[in-house]
């Protein structure tokens, strides 16, 4: 593979009951390694993923190994294919944690173990009905912050997903949610709509579930990663591993910095991003954030195929 692959792993939004089941039923690997994070977890995740229910998926703690554990599938089976290590790798949100099993900074039985733990603990910092996040269409970057500022009123919210130009995602108390996404319609966004999201992530409000996940991620015995990780609170690669979990942590309660990560691989030579996991809500993001990119998915058979072709 050319210096000029990154791979991009998926957050939570892209799961879905069924995920990954066309292409399992063809490659055994997947299979097993949703077994792997089962054993793993105390349950059985792939009969989660592929009979639901779909509430059940939806809530925090469940759906965050199951997508981490759908990626990093996806991921064996890239390399078991013959497919080649990427120059970088980054992942959006959650989807960094299954960028940093696969530059082998942490095993598979780790990371879902640890992302479960996130789930419960962010679950717990916000009661379910007092956080809201909302996605904010068609405005500028400044005019987001400024309608959060404006629509605070004493209260937490704040703009945490910089996904591409012209998308952020605001969130915070339900309250103060709602009256920025007044704000922002007032301010001329194309389209300001609450999110179907049981946790405000990445807003102050999520600073008492890091401190209680620092003692997990510090119990964890982490190597420094194999390929360079892009990450979501500084856009950047850590120069070494207390940077990094230092960083991971903070990811908890500040924005993901999406754009400017693309832009940093853009930098850095990349012009082939892979998206490695359920859906293509990266790829649509990713053709906005950097012109002339080319964007690849691995979730199907046909898609799969497509990006062995373009890339090995």
């Amino acid at each position: 593979m050319p210096m000029t692959t990154a791979f991009v792993f998926p957050g939570q939004g892209s799961q879905s009951v069924g995920m990954l089941g066309e292409i399992a039923a063809q490659q055994r690997l997947v299979v097993d390694t949703f077994g792997e994070a089962s054993d793993a977890l105390g349950y059985d995740l792939w009969a989660l993923v592929q009979q639901g229910p779909e509430e059940q998926l939806n809530r925090t703690d469940k759906t965050q190994p199951a997508i981490l554990t759908a990626s990093v599938a996806l991921w064996r089976l890239w390399l078991s294919e013959g497919g080649a290590r990427p120059a970088y790798v980054a992942g959006h949100s959650l989807g960094e944690y299954s960028a940093l099993v696969a530059a082998e900074a942490l095993t598979l039985v780790q990371a879902v173990r640890l992302v479960e733990c996130r789930g419960q603990l962010m679950q717990q910092a916000v009661p379910e009905g007092e956080g809201a996040m909302a996605a904010i269409l068609g405005l500028d970057d400044v005019d987001v912050i400024g309608a959060c500022a404006e629509a605070a009123d004493g209260e937490v919210v704040s703009a945490v997903n910089f996904n591409a130009p012209g998308q952020v995602v605001i969130a915070g108390s339900a309250g103060a949610v709602a009256r920025a996404i007044e704000v922002c319609k007032a301010r001329g966004a194309k389209r300001a709509m609450p999110l179907p999201v049981s946790v405000p992530s990445h807003c102050e409000l999520m600073r008492p579930a890091a401190e209680r996940f620092a003692d997990a991620v510090t119990e964890i015995d982490w190597r420094m990663p194999t390929i360079p990780v892009v990450q979501n609170v500084s856009a950047a690669v850590a120069p070494e591993l207390e940077t990094l979990k230092r960083d991971l942590l903070a990811q908890l309660y500040n924005p993901v910095r999406w754009v400017e990560s693309m832009e940093y691989l853009a930098r850095q030579g990349a012009t082939d991003l892979v998206e490695c996991g359920p859906g293509k809500v990266l790829s649509g993001l990713n053709k906005r954030c950097v012109k002339g990119v080319a964007t690849h998915n691995l979730d199907t058979t046909d898609s799969f195929a497509a990006a062995r072709a373009a890339l090995v």
